[in-house]
């Protein structure tokens, strides 16, 4: 995660540019901020599916979307267990 920030007026959004090892960042919005802050997110790694159409959220362009888990004890982010290069295939 290169840069995560609360999106204006939201109470669930965060605006996050994530490192798919692509030329430019990918920016996803995601509704998980009641669980993770902008600075415990920034330059940590997550898992993306990336191969989804474009979508807005609150008028910002979402390209991708987080793997999580949530149940009754909260949400929680899918990740790598080991350090990966940015870009690398879930398989």
């Amino acid at each position: 995660m290169v840069e995560a920030e609360a999106v204006p007026k939201s109470k669930k959004l965060l605006k996050l540019q994530v490192d798919l090892g692509e030329e430019q960042p990918r920016q996803i919005v995601a509704g998980i901020k009641e669980f993770y802050s902008p600075e415990e997110l920034t330059g940590t790694q997550i898992c993306v599916v990336a191969n989804l159409k474009p979508a807005k959220l609150m008028g910002i362009v979402s390209q991708g979307m987080l793997l999580a888990a949530k149940d009754e004890d909260g949400l929680c982010l899918i990740r790598p267990e080991k350090p990966k290069k940015p870009g690398t295939p879930i398989g």
